[in-house]
């Protein structure tokens, strides 16, 4: 896995979260905390997000194959996808249960010193984590990016998959031994039964919020704005194009991405100088974005004083020239 996909901060998680799962669970079966065996199914889930997530880049850098011309790289889309909605939902879904179990039939807890205890370990453990997690982020985050602009733009999911596990993770840390604390001092069970619905409420917003932006690149995005520019300048900015008619780009992956535009060159130009240009052009887009690995370029005649129409999107057909 290349290193915009996180793999140090992936095992960190994963070492982190399995670990405290394990305490967790042991925590719950000696205190008999609804808070403990909500945290502990969140780690459990948490681990196998990071699973998924390796998993999903191992798959992705498969070569391409007939059936998968352009690779398989959006199969961590798909992974991060199942990590964001299915894992994240079943733990959010199963803390509201145990939740309302505990509403319902109240128990006390007993030895809440060692809930307490592991909490305070695992918070620990996270925070390192996610410390990880944000050195990682830093590495591929641009300058002055917020880290909110950085979740919701970033191609590669691994990462913001990550980060945002680790916030849940410490939020529900904190939500845990406010309930078990809480229970603790009044000596009520109430407070332990809602420390494990905030758990629930918090792990389902996060699974929504994951949904919503892997749902995004799967569907497929193009280049940011500032890439868009970049390779729109790379075009023009050479003699040899006379005019860029119109342009699409699309994210094959979260490491690749493809570019196709229609250039217009002079009608009196060999077509041998046309074919020559357009590698010229290409070097330069590649050079001007890393990520644009596969460049189509359609060259066509630029005549000033005709109206050219741009093709609709089903009907536009790309040929001539073509290299990945």
């Amino acid at each position: 896995m290349s290193a915009s996909g996180g793999g140090k901060a992936i095992i960190a998680a994963f070492l982190a979260n399995m670990g405290i799962a394990v305490a967790k669970f042991a925590a719950w079966l000696l205190s008999g905390s609804a808070s403990m065996l909500a945290e502990a199914i969140h780690s459990v889930a948490d681990s196998g997000n990071q699973l998924l997530l390796l998993l999903g880049g191992r798959r992705a850098r498969r070569a391409a194959d007939a059936e998968h011309p352009f690779g398989h790289g959006r199969e961590r889309y798909v992974y991060a996808f199942v990590v964001s909605i299915i894992l994240f939902s079943v733990g959010g879904l199963f803390s509201i249960y145990e939740g309302v179990d505990k509403l319902t039939h109240p128990h006390e807890l007993e030895n809440a010193w060692i809930p307490i205890t592991v909490l305070l370990i695992a918070i620990g453990l996270e925070s390192f984590s996610l410390r990880t997690a944000v050195r990682e982020s830093n590495h591929v985050r641009l300058k002055g990016e917020s880290w909110v602009q950085f979740v919701r733009h970033s191609k590669a999911p691994e990462l913001p998959v990550v980060l945002l596990e680790d916030v849940a993770a410490l939020t529900g840390l904190v939500f845990a031994l406010f309930g078990v604390g809480m229970t603790v001092i009044t000596q009520n069970p109430f407070w332990d039964a809602v420390g494990t619905l905030m758990i629930g409420t918090l792990l389902i917003l996060v699974a929504i919020t994951l949904g919503i932006e892997t749902k995004s690149l799967l569907v497929g995005e193009g280049a940011s704005t500032a890439d868009h520019a970049a390779i729109v300048a790379a075009i023009t900015d050479g003699p040899e194009v006379e005019k860029l008619i119109h342009i699409k780009t699309l994210y094959l992956g979260p490491d690749e991405l493809l570019v196709a535009a229609k250039v217009g060159f002079a009608p009196d130009k060999p077509f041998i100088d046309v074919a020559n240009e357009i590698d010229l052009v290409e070097q330069r887009v590649r050079t001007a974005v890393p990520a644009a690995r596969v460049v189509y370029l359609e060259p066509d005649i630029w005549r000033p004083d005709a109206i050219v129409d741009e093709p609709a999107p089903q009907t536009e057909t790309i040929v001539l020239k073509a290299s990945d």
